[in-house]
């Protein structure tokens, strides 16, 4: 499924707002501008401010005094451009682009897991969206209904899957290793590899490499997830608890 605008997406509010979530929840790049300081996502201080999607607000974790953090207590606007990460290399869904303008706001702070320090979390609060495709010139971009955009029911978008799958298999090899040997009473040396695969609300295939070559199966949970929050539970429940 492609999330290059198509004529069907474009009469769709629903889809058209379920594709744009889609690229927010799995970026290839991002690139921010804000009005007076262009240059807020680079130089030192900015190292580690990463961008996630929530419910439809890019939001970013920087360091105390950052020229984000000043900008987002200023209230400035901010213009907001992400180069889809969907799919394969290469692939059309790679040429689509989501741009959003709005005001910076400060959330609050947050502990940063890794080192324990201090940071804010800044947010980009949407009042304009627009689908569109790299390279494609002149072409008019698609605008997109700001408040479906944000709408609870794009949780658990394609971008949000893709990108749980490649943490999933990136970060916890161990973990899904030992599920293998649990489910299919493999000794976990045997188990050589293993990868999530089309993971959705109710279920989620998974592949590994053992004594007998390449398998797979599919793990169909109790009921479908409904949020974000629903489908990690279920993945630990059904794979392993560290699983995150």
């Amino acid at each position: 499924m492609t999330v290059v605008p198509s004529s069907t997406t474009r009469h769709d509010p629903s889809r058209l707002a379920a594709a744009a979530r889609s690229i927010l929840s799995c970026p290839a790049s991002v690139h921010l501008v804000v009005d007076g300081a262009p240059d807020v996502l680079e130089g030192p201080e900015a190292e580690g401010t990463g961008m996630q999607d929530c419910g439809g607000e890019p939001t970013f974790s920087t360091a105390l005094g950052s020229d984000l953090a000043v900008v987002a207590a200023a209230g400035r606007r901010a213009l907001l451009t992400v180069h889809s990460g969907l799919g394969r290399p290469g692939s059309e869904d790679r040429e689509a682009t989501l741009s959003i303008a709005g005001r910076l706001v400060v959330r609050g702070r947050e502990t940063c897991e890794c080192c324990g320090d201090p940071r804010d979390v800044v947010a980009l609060e949407p009042d304009l969206v627009a689908l569109g495709r790299r390279g494609a010139g002149a072409e008019q971009q698609l605008r997109v209904d700001v408040a479906s955009f944000r709408a609870g029911e794009h949780q658990l978008n394609r971008g949000y899957l893709q990108r749980s799958v490649e943490h999933a298999n990136s970060h916890h090899q161990e973990e899904l290793r030992r599920a293998v040997s649990t489910t299919t009473g493999t000794r976990m040396g045997d188990v050589v590899g293993v990868a999530l695969a089309d993971l959705r609300a109710d279920r989620v295939e998974l592949q590994w490499v053992g004594p007998e070559g390449a398998d797979r199966t599919v793990l169909h949970f109790p009921r479908a997830a409904r949020t974000t929050a629903e489908l990690g539970d279920m993945l630990r429940r059904e794979l392993h608890h560290g699983m995150c």
